[in-house]
């Protein structure tokens, strides 16, 4: 289609100037011809007429529009680009859960601040003042950084499907430097993933093994068959969630991991419990179906651990009883499944297991995402390591004065020393 070239026209409303021109729009998919005033410049001058700077501002303005017409098809909102392009293309191309967490942050935190600004119209200081306006919240630093990642990879599939031109928006814009740091995150104990297993039921005492002997994710338990449990290995080449069978999270994490002992023993009797199979899924349910561990976890997992410390009743059944409810502190508490895979890195590490051998383990795309965010120290690592370097001082004063002796002794007769 030929664009007519405009000239467009300048006007003054409410102290300042304006160029207002017509546009092309798709408006629920629907085209349709929209008057479009574009602000230029405040009024400084007392006569009716635009001074000569605005007229060449103006100009300028229109002869971009005129050189950089885009089809009516791609002038569009951020929301209905968004809704209409950049969520389904998320959903074809990324994990389900990493679809599910853009569709979280778009609902949650940008749609009220930008689904009716146009998207071609958009600029660096539109972008900053939604994370300026988000920022005022409580979220952590982290989050607010997914955020602006969120909008940054908005604007670059929409500069790739040319309904966007210029530069990226998000690109020179900066969070809240006064937002919160992200909470620390767990990793269990070798004591405390043992007081756990000693209070579970079954399956969710074998399916809590795994997760802290093999540190397999959350999808990959659920995805686990007999069939990928040979000689001594669990071969990970599957994951579940919510019911969608998806490749592992990298091309590393399809692997296998060692089974020791104490978890192939557990294994064995799970497998007898549920009848000897050969194949299937190592966790199912009644009909066969790879077992919800979400399910497990509000069915088994926390009715075994978050107990009353009076009648020694689940949380969950407490509400008839005449006292009110106090947690026991002498159950385990639960911090998640990943917080077994983060205690399997840092339990290997205190047993002086090399970075790179742990990352093999957990099978990470690279060694640094292992001992920044899988290997946990606390105090007692902090004074054991302090001792350790006491100690070692420690031998080495005493190497020093022997030789200090040494030196010391007089020198045989006959013999002669250089000064």
């Amino acid at each position: 289609m030929r664009h007519r070239k405009q000239t467009g026209g300048i006007l003054r409303i409410s102290g300042r100037w304006y160029v207002r021109y017509w546009e092309s729009r798709n408006i629920g998919g629907t085209i349709q011809q929209k008057r479009v005033s574009h602000q230029i410049g405040p009024v400084t001058t007392r006569g009716k007429r635009p001074p000569a700077e605005i007229v060449r501002e103006a100009e300028r303005h229109m002869a971009a529009v005129n050189s950089g017409i885009m089809d009516a098809e791609r002038v569009v909102t951020i929301g209905d680009f968004v809704e209409r392009v950049y969520l389904p293309w998320i959903q074809e191309h990324k994990r389900p859960s990493t679809a599910k967490g853009y569709r979280e942050i778009w609902d949650d935190h940008l749609k009220p601040h930008c689904s009716k600004l146009w998207l071609k119209e958009t600029r660096t200081y539109h972008v900053q003042g939604w994370l300026n306006q988000i920022g005022k919240g409580n979220l952590s630093r982290n989050t607010l950084k997914h955020i602006k990642s969120v909008i940054s990879a908005i604007f670059t599939l929409a500069k790739q499907q040319d309904y966007f031109r210029g530069e990226n928006p998000a690109r020179d814009t900066a969070i809240n430097p006064g937002a919160a740091e992200p909470a620390e995150t767990y990793a269990y104990s070798l004591d405390e993933i043992e007081s756990i297993l000693a209070v579970l039921p079954e399956p969710a005492a074998t399916a809590f093994a795994v997760a802290a002997y093999t540190g397999l994710r959350h999808g990959e338990i659920q995805g686990l068959q007999w069939e990928d449990y040979n000689n001594g290995q669990l071969q990970v080449s599957r994951s579940i969630w919510n019911g969608r069978v998806t490749a592992p999270k990298t091309r590393k994490s399809c692997a296998s991991v060692p089974v020791i002992s104490q978890l192939a023993k557990r294994l064995e009797m799970h497998r007898l419990r549920c009848g000897d199979p050969q194949t299937g899924p190592i966790f199912a349910n009644g009909l066969g179906k790879p077992f919800s561990l979400g399910y497990l976890l509000n069915s088994s997992i926390l009715p075994a651990l978050n107990r009353c410390e009076r009648c020694g009743k689940p949380e969950a059944s407490h509400r008839m009883a005449d006292h009110d409810y106090k947690r026991d502190p002498r159950y385990p508490e639960w911090h998640g499944w990943h917080a077994a895979r983060r205690g399997l890195g840092s339990n290997l590490y205190r047993l002086d297991v090399q970075d790179i051998i742990i990352q093999r383990i957990l099978r990470h795309a690279n060694v640094s995402t292992t001992s920044t965010y899988y290997i946990k120290t606390d105090a007692d690592d902090v004074r054991s390591a302090m001792t350790r370097l006491e100690d070692h001082l420690n031998e080495g004063a005493y190497v020093q004065s022997d030789a200090d002796d040494l030196l010391e002794q007089p020198t045989p007769a006959g013999h002669f020393s250089i000064q």
